[in-house]
């Protein structure tokens, strides 16, 4: 691709732009379009076709005026929901830490780590370690095993396949016994850690849900394993799944 063809198809994604910009100040006809951008009509013609197919703007009526379409709503609803996932979860992990007396996490997959965004401390866990901002394993924590079991299976599979660090004898990195845990955990809607990042540490998690129902996030439970055991684990699990449930309505997620 020569660099007259790069810089066309820049000019093309500015103009574009520029007319979305537009639209989001109110309707507006071609001819308009085509006046406040200074190019001729049949290029703010074609601009609005590409964006209408992609349901960027609507037209209002037959050969009508342009707005804004539902295309950009949704687009904008996934950027305000991964940025409100940090406001809107605070007080969704203090009330169920409060309620589990256990440390309670919010962690979001990047780059082939869990990364911890958010923490709360309940009455039992006031010695418990400072997650935020901390990179996880995603197969050796529960919020890691969440986020890779509703990764794409492409994308599971190569991660699963990578040399795994053993952080415990008890962690997982068979590929293939971690794979089958993983469609465990999809299917049963959790998953646990009984001392696999750290020996006495046991943790719980579930997911977290975007408003097209794609898992953005995973909320955790952990603590000592003398006091959260894998029997109170799994009793734990149906309130976690209704706080992350009231999370995800938070961030647009209904279920049907």
């Amino acid at each position: 691709m020569g660099n007259s063809d790069s810089a066309a198809q820049v000019q093309s994604v500015d103009r574009a732009i520029s007319v979305l910009e537009l639209l989001a100040q109110g309707e507006a006809g071609i001819t308009e379009i085509a006046g406040e951008l200074g190019v001729h009509k049949s290029t703010v013609s074609r601009l609005v076709s590409v964006l209408e197919a992609r349901g960027l703007v609507e037209q209002l009526g037959e050969r009508g005026k342009y707005a804004i379409g539902f295309g950009v709503v949704r687009l904008a609803g996934a950027a305000t929901g991964r940025m409100d996932l940090t406001k809107l979860g605070q007080p969704v992990c203090q009330a169920l830490a409060d309620e589990l007396g256990e440390t309670v996490n919010i962690a979001v997959h990047d780059a082939g780590v869990a990364i911890n965004t958010t923490q709360a401390r309940g009455s039992a866990a006031v010695s418990a370690v400072n997650w935020i901002g901390r990179r996880t394993p995603l197969h050796a924590t529960s919020s890691g095993k969440i986020l890779l079991a509703h990764l794409p299976e492409a994308e599971r599979t190569r991660l699963a396949a990578q040399d795994l660090d053993p952080y415990t004898e008890n962690t997982v990195v068979d590929p293939v016994r971690l794979l089958a845990e993983l469609d465990e955990v999809a299917r049963q809607g959790f998953a646990v850690c009984f001392e696999e990042l750290e020996l006495g540490l046991h943790a719980v998690a579930v997911p977290v849900r975007g408003h097209r129902g794609e898992v953005v996030a995973a909320m955790s439970a952990s603590g000592p394993s003398y006091r959260l055991s894998r029997h109170r684990v799994r009793e734990i699990v149906p309130t976690m799944s209704a706080a992350a449930a009231g999370l995800s309505a938070q961030l647009g997620y209904f279920a049907g």
